[in-house]
This record gives C-alpha cells, structure tokens and sequence, in this order.
C-alpha cells in the first residue's frame, strides 16, 4: 500500500507541475495578446477573462501543492515502505530464532509497527505531517519507550573498551552528523518555505494585472506576463527539483542517527558486544578497524573539522 500510494504521489508531482506551468505559460502569453491589442473590443475582453481564469486557477493548484509538497509525501511513503520491508525481516528473523514468543514480543511489535504508521501516515486529511514546522526536527519511527532488559555486567563480548568505544562514536555521530543534517535541515525548510509562498504570490499578482489589462497603460501587460514567467520559473525550482523530498531525506537522515545513538545507549549489556560493534560499523558505511581508530581519535580530540562518523550520506 505505501509502495503504491507512494508512486501516486510521485506522479501527482511530475503531473500538476506540467499542467501548473502550462496554464502559467498560457496565461501570460494570453496577457501578452491582451496587452498589444488592449482596445480591440469583445474578442479581447475574451481574452483578457480567459488569461484571468487561467491564472487564478494556476495560483490555486500551486497553493495546493505548496501545501502538501507531493514530493515530500512520495519520499515519505519511499521511506516507509523501506523501514516496513525492514521491519518484516526483522521480526521474521526473530521468530526463527526464539521458539517460544511471550505477551512483551507481541506488544513490543505492534508498538514498533503503530510507531511507524504514525510517522509515515497514509492519509492526508487529519494525519499529514507537518511540511513547514517551526524548525527542523529528525523522523522518528520508532516506540518512544522501548522495553528494556536489566543490565547484566559486561557479559556477552563487552568490556570496557568497547563501551569506551560506543560512547565516542555516539559523541561523534550527535556532534558531527546529526549536527550537519539538522543545519541542513533547516536551511531547505527555510528555501522551501520561501519557494512555496512565492510560486501562488507571483501568479497572484499576475492574475489581477490582468484584470486592468488595456487602461490606458501597457504596465498591467508588462507586470502578468512577468510575473507569470517568475512564478513557472519559482515552481519549476520547487517541484522540478524537488526541494520538499531533498528536506524529507534529511529529516529521515537526522532519525537514523537519533535512533543509532538510542540504540548504543539502550542495547550495549544486552546484545552480544562483537555483533553490536559489527552492525554500527556497517551503519556508517566503515570497517571495523576504521570504527576504533574513529572512537580513539574522538578520545584524543584529533578527528579532523571535516569528518564525520557516516561514510554513506
């Protein structure tokens, strides 16, 4: 179903930004005719309404798309049909391995599959998330508060070194990456802001130029064709490029460096110390002996301004 809706709102974006633009164009070469031939009577008139029409119409189908962004919620349905393709392994994997599942597994699971559902919820109406909060925060799809097993020493390949070696990778990955995402982050919220109020604002102004198109001076003209040209060109930038996807990629990317250091911190005395280290070092895209050299130049303070814990994104 995510796949699904996901491809559909794909397509919703490629589809209005074509037709948002086509009506744009129309409309301001319409004005244009208008504007040379502003005293030529009924047939003018024409088609001074019908540059009209056209516009208003184009500021509401931009409106509509800088509310809900349909790059951002494809990327959105993109992701959640990856964390629930993961999740499924997941929780296959561990059926095979444990004979007997208890009421906790049970609950822990549906709590993980509602966490997601929430974060990538289908619908629009009532459930879509915010696309212009008041700052950058990361995703998160994931059970706030997760069960958690009673510590047990330093059984099952941990030690100390090891701890030593999680807890600076960790304070690496929140002072470097999660740090760099969240500018990120923030920077393409405020582009994406300014690009969305801008695209209906210009086509705005353009269809009320051309009301007054043809009394006595040529600017009403100048003003709707410009204006028109402006707003095809602010949402070509938007959703040609897709900025509402480029933000929702670093909002996913700022959730899996927050939930990386939850799970450090939650799962070191519980899983076995050498798989845990493997799977971190996969994580971020490093070998293991990169990982420990990353955690003992964190220790010394001589990891370079440049580098981050991640080698992947």
């Amino acid at each position: 179903m995510h796949k699904n809706i996901g491809d559909q709102r794909n397509n919703w974006n490629s589809l209005l930004l074509s037709s948002v633009n086509m009506i744009t164009l129309t409309a301001a070469l319409m004005a244009g005719i208008a504007s040379v031939n502003g005293h030529g009577g009924d047939s003018i008139t024409a088609v001074k309404i019908t540059s009209t029409v056209l516009l208003t119409s184009a500021t509401s189908i931009g409106a509509l798309m800088s509310k809900i962004q349909p790059s951002q919620l494809a990327e959105e349905q993109r992701n959640a049909t990856r964390l629930f393709k993961k999740l499924r392994i997941e929780l296959e994997s561990f059926l095979r391995e444990n004979e007997e599942v208890n009421e906790e597994d049970v609950k822990e699971a549906i709590q993980r599959v509602l966490a997601l559902d929430k974060a990538y919820p289908l619908p629009l109406i009532g459930t879509m998330l915010e696309k212009f909060p008041e700052e950058f925060k990361p995703a998160t799809w994931w059970p706030e508060n997760k069960q958690r097993n009673p510590k047990t020493g330093l059984a099952k390949g941990w030690s100390q070194e090891l701890e030593m070696e999680m807890r600076e990778v960790v304070r690496v990955v929140k002072s470097r990456d999660a740090e760099e995402y969240e500018k990120l982050g923030n920077v393409m919220l405020k582009v994406n802001r300014f690009l969305a109020i801008s695209g209906p604002v210009l086509t705005g102004i353009s269809a009320v130029s051309s009301v007054v198109i043809g009394q006595d001076s040529g600017l009403a003209g100048i003003v709707a064709m410009t204006c028109a040209s402006l707003a095809a060109i602010v949402n070509t930038l938007e959703h040609g490029g897709q900025v509402g996807m480029v933000f929702e990629m670093y909002r996913n990317s700022g959730g899996f460096f927050s939930l990386l250091e939850e799970t450090v911190k939650s799962t070191e005395n519980r899983e076995n110390g050498d798989v845990f280290e493997t799977k971190v070092a996969l994580k971020l895209g490093r070998s293991l002996s990169e990982l420990r050299d990353l955690a003992k130049r964190s220790n010394l303070s001589l990891v370079k301004a440049n580098e981050f814990a991640s080698k992947l994104f």
